[in-house]
């Protein structure tokens, strides 16, 4: 498990190209046959990736979290990126397809990762939260989620937001989760931009051609920076910081978010005249 501490963002105007990748940007999530973490002092979320190609992974605890097992005092929301993935939660199978997802409550003991085919593996990706309350685990494919259609083609973000782990959705402690899809010829995403203060957020961007790159727009709104993302490499967005980026070509995007609300409409939104 890698720790990544927070970041006052005083000090991150400081930051060049390398300081900043090294402190927001994900890289190496999946990797064959080993599941990897990615624990941030942002909420105490955790982040993390797993290719089960030859043999069934188990989500261990870490020295880190110094608990029994891995979500004792968390829930996880995991999706499936890849080939067709089995998940057991306490000896219960759940088959996840492409963009299923799997939200996993307080108190889970063992859970197990692995591929239907070795041929087409799964490609699991999870993010974890702190919780106080248990709320079931369920299954839930991206075409049963809450969808919203927002932007349009002459902005070039006219996009598909599919929210998943969500209070209109299914529910849980403080977790929120879903999925953003585009339509062809669309490139920006979360554009105008916005903040909440009160939760962090991650993504991880997905389904890229070899040579697309995301240009990741960071940083507070008067101040703002860039990384830049290929695919499968996720990105930490503080509470201070704007989220937003644009494509050199086709992508997709998988949000979460944690904290102290829970209202996905709780944000301040960032007005174009104020971005420098």
């Amino acid at each position: 498990m890698e720790i990544r501490h927070s970041s006052h963002p005083a000090d991150v105007k400081q930051y060049d190209t390398a300081k900043l990748r090294q402190h927001f940007l994900i890289e190496g999530l999946f990797r064959d046959d080993k599941i990897t973490t990615v624990y941030t002092h942002e909420d105490r979320v955790i982040i993390g990736g797993a290719i089960p190609l030859n043999k069934t992974l188990t989500l261990e605890t870490e020295a880190a979290l110094k608990t029994e097992y891995f979500i004792e005092r968390r829930e996880a929301g995991f999706m499936n990126i890849g080939g067709e993935a089995t998940i057991e939660v306490d000896g219960e199978r759940y088959e996840l397809g492409k963009l299923d997802t799997l939200y996993v409550g307080k108190g889970a003991r063992q859970i197990k990762l692995s591929s239907r085919e070795a041929g087409n593996p799964a490609k699991i990706y999870f993010v974890s939260s702190l919780a106080h309350a248990v709320y079931p685990t369920r299954k839930v494919s991206v075409r049963e989620a809450n969808t919203m259609n927002l932007g349009s083609i002459e902005t070039s973000n006219e996009r598909t937001i599919h929210q998943i782990i969500h209070e209109n959705g299914v529910q849980s402690c403080q977790l929120m989760m879903g999925v953003t899809l585009f339509k062809p010829g669309s490139v920006w995403n979360t554009m105008p931009a916005h903040l909440h203060d009160r939760r962090m957020e991650a993504y991880l961007y997905f389904d890229m051609k070899p040579d697309t790159r995301v240009f990741h727009f960071m940083g507070q709104p008067e101040e703002t920076r860039h990384l830049v993302i290929a695919n499968e490499q996720g990105v930490i967005s503080p509470s201070w910081s704007i989220h937003s980026g644009a494509g050199t070509g086709s992508y997709a995007f998988i949000w979460a978010m944690a904290g102290e609300n829970y209202t996905f409409k709780d944000m301040d939104v960032v007005g174009m005249d104020e971005l420098k």
